[in-house]
């Protein structure tokens, strides 16, 4: 694959419109060049120097997604109008699904950074607070009819630099003053192997993550140098002969003795950081095929799982896996919040994770000890409960066989043809993000309240009967299909981290697939899938403000500021999994059209 060239707006003149907008062709005087973004200020970006600021994907290092702008609020809240809107490309359908808008969009010094469904990165000017100019547009030639789900869920800056990942393996960062690449790798080289996440930059490196599990590969977290793209280290995610967790691939024992090669195990949500410890941590995808355990027997290490890994050296510090042998798609990939608190008389370092099988854990961040779970989906079946001392599912046979939580609701061959499972196997929480009120000292979830029906023959709502086989390395595995069962809403949650009990918690009409914005004016902003973009008071979750913009929602809203002024943003246009999945049996959000945009809110 040769170096592909970044293509600014209109792609004839992209040079030209750039300098444009440089030299104040459309009334702007100042430089399109935002503030260097240094070591420095990533560690601090969540000091009040940075306040108006949105500076990596879950706006700081411990993913608390807390903003201390409170011009919002939740008395002036009711005053919040639309402000503008910026129309996004992106939007082509691959040959398995539609393209849709699920990352955060990154600010800083009134530039707003967003990328599509297709990878490709825009910078935003929006200092004029009523409206939003391209300054540019990096295109890196994606091969849209490509078998994947199109997604991308941010970018990351550091010093000059914008970075990107691509869902076919590479990592490229571009100028942030022209958009052109300075430098583009080709880190996930395996069969179906990409990325989906936003990189993160920690420590000098820049993190990602192989995002593609389900696509019969072998997940891995890498660390580059930014300034060139050369890989400083790898971590796979499934160990291989000799290493520790390489027994709990049971392959020999089903006739497959290369299971673990495509294993699964990706981590396609960007990760959180603890610079203190120096640890890295992240959460891996299920293990592969989904929904066909007997194909890899075992608790298939390290799926399912919290990592702690040395960001220095790459070397895993410690692990806590949630659901071993996983067989219901019950990936934790999802964000885990990093809290310091007080635990029964005990200042802990914890780590909090909403899991997507329907429990709320907490670990230690030092050793990943397990602290407690809750449950906090209304219907869970898949296990009755977490056993309080090892923090592993009821119904756990030590033997590392093939797990069966509960009798008869485990997927076998020559089994039942389609079997229920709740929570829903896209959750609970999966991707989107939680958050945390660092004032207020609660943490929020928007989940999917719902179940679903793994069905393991005949056509199914995520793709035809061929994905039930293993037709080779980088071809869509997934051992059965899914669709949806009974009645599918949502719900919007505050817990206190101490406790890990609910305070509150509303239903919604739709399940959630936007995740959770908090902020020091004592709001919760999430958006919901028929288009409803809502403001919750932090402590009552009564529904504040809403306005419904007709697009769905699968990204989470973010605030920044300019000159003082509070914005709200949220980009919308769903439609990344394909109606089965997305629409979740509501049959009227399968009319919903496409439309691709960047959302901004003001007083």
């Amino acid at each position: 694959m040769g170096i592909m060239h970044g293509k600014s707006l209109p792609k004839i003149a992209g040079r030209l419109v750039c300098a444009a907008l440089a030299l104040g062709y459309f009334g702007l005087v100042n430089t399109t060049q935002a503030a260097n973004v240094t070591d420095e200020r990533l560690l601090n970006a969540g000091s009040d120097a940075e306040a108006a600021n949105w500076l990596t994907v879950h706006r700081t290092y411990d993913s608390h997604r807390f903003s201390p702008l409170d011009e919002i609020n939740r008395d002036t809240v009711k005053d919040l109008k639309f402000a503008y809107a910026v129309p996004l490309g992106g939007w082509e359908p691959s040959e398995l699904a539609n393209a849709a808008l699920q990352g955060t969009p990154l600010a800083d010094g009134g530039f707003l950074y967003v990328s599509d469904g297709w990878a490709s990165v825009y910078k935003i000017d929006v200092r004029s607070g009523d409206r939003g100019r391209i300054v540019w547009k990096a295109d890196f030639d994606m091969e849209k009819e490509a078998t994947r789900i199109p997604v991308n869920r941010g970018v990351a800056l550091w010093g000059n630099l914008v970075f990107s990942n691509t869902l076919d393996g590479r990592v490229i960062a571009v100028d942030d003053a022209t958009g052109e690449i300075v430098w583009e790798k080709l880190v996930a080289t395996g069969a179906g192997e990409g990325f989906s996440s936003a990189p993160l930059v920690a420590d000098g490196k820049v993190i990602v993550g192989q995002s593609m599990g389900d696509w019969a590969t072998r997940g891995f977290v890498a660390a580059l140098d930014p300034k060139t793209g050369d890989e400083i280290w790898r971590f796979y995610t499934i160990p291989g002969p000799g290493e520790p967790g390489h027994d709990t691939w049971r392959c020999e024992e089903a006739g497959n003795p290369d299971c673990w090669k495509i294993g699964g195990g990706s981590v396609w949500v960007t990760g959180s950081y603890d610079p203190e410890n120096k640890l890295l941590i992240v959460g891996t995808s299920n293990p592969v095929p989904m929904f066909d355990p007997e194909f890899r027997p075992g608790d298939n290490l390290y799926t399912n799982s919290a990592l702690a890994i040395d960001i220095e050296n790459g070397k895993l510090v410690w692990y806590f896996q949630y659901t071993p042998g996983d067989y219901l798609d019950l990936d934790e990939v999802g964000i885990h919040l990093l809290i310091d608190r007080e635990i029964n008389g005990e200042q802990r370092k914890v780590v909090t994770h909403f899991g997507r099988n329907g429990f709320v854990y907490r670990l230690d961040r030092t050793n990943g000890s397990f602290i407690g779970a809750k449950q906090y989906v209304n219907k869970l079946t898949w296990t009755k409960g977490i056993d309080p001392k090892t923090g592993k599912p009821l119904g756990y046979d030590p033997s590392g066989g093939v797990q069966e939580y509960v009798k008869g609701m485990a997927p076998r061959r020559g089994g039942p043809d389609r079997l229920e499972s709740c929570p829903h196997a896209q959750g609970g929480v999966n991707f989107w993000p939680t958050a945390y009120n660092e004032d207020l000292q609660l943490a929020y979830a928007g989940s999917i309240e719902a179940c679903s029906e793994v069905v393991l023959k005949g056509e199914t709502l995520i793709g035809p009967e061929k994905y039930r086989e293993f037709r080779g390395e980088g071809e869509f595995f997934l051992g059965g299909g899914l669709e949806a069962k009974g009645d599918q809403k949502g719900s919007v949650s505050a817990f206190d981290v101490a406790t890990g009990e609910a305070v509150k918690k509303i239903m919604t009409e739709y399940p959630n697939y936007s995740g959770m914005l908090a902020t020091r004016g004592k709001l919760a902003f999430t958006g919901h899938m028929d288009g409803r973009f809502s403001a919750y008071d932090a402590e009552s979750l009564e529904e504040l403000w809403y306005i419904n913009l007709g697009v769905e929602f699968q990204a989470p809203p973010m605030t920044f500021a300019v000159d003082g002024k509070q914005f709200i943003a949220i980009l919308g246009g769903g439609g990344g999994i394909g109606p089965g999945v997305t629409s979740f049996g509501r049959t009227e959000l399968n009319t919903m059209e496409r439309s691709y945009m960047l959302w901004v809110f003001a007083l």
